[in-house]
């Protein structure tokens, strides 16, 4: 009786879909790729070239995964939750791996792209009320191993390893990401061995693009600051803040800035952290420094240009710090090093004068101690007994003997630790504080986080597999739009949170009690899973029950700006009534 009640059970992992499908529609993400990608006239299924890749973006931020392969089967096990989420039916092989590598194949081409990012960005500034000239652009690059072969004319190429293995071929990403929260505006592949320096400038005006010219601070590390790049950037009215590397600010140059401090005439201006510092605890010094205007002049595309860099010659206590107890690490080293030139070991040659000395500096030179260590050699003449030997009567010889003994010069290793954590920042924004600079440089971390989900378990990018050059540059860009939907997850929690004045708890499954006023995309989203969708069939009539939403789903929907609606669409999917779990 029961078996002909009931015909058929099905039970979908809803999880985290409806919100991810919600933030795509959101970002208008698959209108813009249907623009600037038209859908082939023998496209087949109901849905458009952008709807799969807005599917297809669901499936990368949700498990976490690129492989192509894997789309088609994850889509048959979801097909009634997507094809409520789309509107539209689904079919598992409009995620076959044939079809996604052809739309990797059409993202290849950069003038379409460039069109993408450009409207993609300006829907974001603008829903998202983000002024692009308030907050810094921070430019940065990394790179992706992969295990293709290395091809002359290609991406695959060796080079500076920044996963520590240069033995495999890699590629080169460069990335730029608008504060305070990090959003990417705009993605560039290039060669595994193609240097940092030249990077920059193309990929600011890639973001020109979007944002206009002038009036924007661009952030980058010391390769940005070549002296091109920085007269380029200037001369369009633009601005930039970077570090000067051992190139455009040699030893000699460093030791003329420090004379002053270190004679006392200058005196230094403190920076504290940003945080409002507690009554009764004092404010954290971060670092301390001065301001110095130098006047330059280039040649930008053939003519002059002339502007003033102020130069920010600042000591980080932190970093002065670490390499104290770095250089007394060394000195210890070479200390200990050098008495055991004295020890006699069987085997071991003993040294003279000349070779004590010898090796004495090699030591310091080492373990980069020179003129911190003074060293002794004596000489001493030792008068030893004679056996008497056949004809050779007995009688007494004279054999000299050098030791060694060295010493740390206190003086010498106390101005040594004075020139420790200092490091000059050129700027040509005429206003910005010592305070104000110092700390934008230290947000240098957000950027280094968005590489981090872009190849870590967000994102998974490495290592790459694929070996098509124009299939490598498509996923960079497709986990590109992944990446900035996981950001702009986070910033609107982060956002609403702040401006409730409240914590969430119950984000962390090992530790209930914990809360956070900054959770990250991937804990927002894990919250959702657990829920599903259970369809059946009895007595010809079939019923759809979601799974109970819980208070923490619910004030995430309500964060994020969505409500419980969001998941009840998908049942009302099925053509009869549904009903919720929690209702009955």
């Amino acid at each position: 009786m029961l078996n002909n009640l009931l015909r058929w059970i099905q039970v979908e992992h809803v999880d985290d879909l409806p919100v991810l499908w919600a933030q795509i529609q959101k970002l208008r993400i698959p209108t813009l790729l249907d623009e600037v990608f038209p859908t082939h006239g023998l496209w087949k299924g109901e849905l458009s070239f952008g709807e799969v890749a807005g599917v297809w973006l669901m499936f990368v931020t949700s498990q976490g995964d690129h492989c192509l392969a894997h789309v088609q089967p994850w889509a048959a096990g979801r097909l009634a939750t997507l094809s409520a989420c789309v509107g539209k039916p689904i079919r598992p092989l409009d995620f076959s791996d044939d079809r996604l590598a052809e739309m990797l194949d059409r993202w290849a081409d950069p003038e379409p792209w460039a069109a993408v990012e450009t409207g993609l960005n300006a829907v974001v500034l603008r829903v998202y009320d983000l002024d692009a000239a308030a907050g810094p652009i921070r430019i940065d690059s990394t790179s992706a191993k992969t295990y293709a072969t290395v091809d002359e004319n290609g991406l695959f190429q060796l080079g500076h390893s920044k996963d520590h293995r240069p033995d495999l071929p890699q590629i080169k990403i460069s990335l730029s990401t608008l504060d305070p929260l990090g959003l990417p505006l705009t993605t560039t592949v290039v060669g595994g061995n193609c240097a940092d320096d030249p990077l920059y400038v193309p990929e600011i005006q890639r973001v020109q693009q979007t944002v206009g010219v002038g009036g924007k601070t661009y952030v980058g590390d010391s390769k940005m600051g070549a002296s091109a790049t920085r007269a380029w950037i200037a001369s369009g009215g633009d601005y930039y803040l970077c570090p000067l590397g051992g190139k455009q600010m040699p030893a000699a140059a460093l030791e003329a800035l420090l004379a002053p401090v270190l004679s006392g005439e200058q005196a230094l201006e403190p920076v504290y952290a940003p945080e409002a510092p507690d009554v009764a605890t004092p404010p954290n010094l971060l670092a301390e420094g001065y301001v110095v205007t130098v006047v330059l002049e280039e040649r930008v595309d053939g003519r002059p240009v002339a502007w003033s860099e102020r130069r920010l010659v600042v000591r980080s206590v932190t970093l002065a710090d670490r390499q104290a107890r770095r250089l007394d690490g060394r000195l210890d080293q070479a200390l200990a090093a050098i008495d055991r030139l004295d020890q006699r070991k069987q085997g071991k040659k003993i040294l003279d004068a000349a070779g004590l000395t010898a090796a004495a500096e090699q030591i310091l030179q080492q373990h980069r101690v020179t003129g911190l260590i003074h060293y002794d050699v004596r000489t001493t003449t030792e008068e030893r007994p004679r056996r008497r030997y056949g004809a050779r009567s007995a009688g007494t010889r004279s054999q000299p003997r050098s030791t060694i003994a060295a010493r740390i010069d206190a003086a010498a290793v106390a101005a040594a630790k004075r020139r420790l954590g200092w490091r000059v920042y050129a700027t040509n924004q005429p206003t910005v504080s010592l305070t104000v600079a110092v700390n934008a440089y230290r947000g240098q971390y957000v950027i280094e986080g968005q590489f981090g989900r872009f190849k870590g378990r967000s994102l998974s990018l490495t290592p790459l597999y694929l070996q098509s050059d124009r299939r490598v540059t498509g996923l960079i860009r497709l986990l590109s739009l992944a990446l900035r939907i996981l950001t702009l997850v986070e910033f609107t929690v982060r956002q609403a949170l702040a401006q409730a004045g409240e914590s969430l708890a119950g984000l962390y499954p090992w530790q209930a009690k914990r809360t956070t006023a900054t959770p990250t995309a991937e804990l927002i989203l894990r919250a959702f899973r657990g829920v599903s969708l259970t369809a059946v069939e009895v007595a010809g009539r079939v019923r759809a029950f979601l799974s109970p939403i819980s208070r923490l789903q619910e004030r995430l929907l309500e964060l994020l700006g969505w409500s419980t609606d969001l998941y009840e669409r998908v049942v009302e999917h099925y053509q009869e009534p549904a009903f919720n779990l929690s209702e009955l």
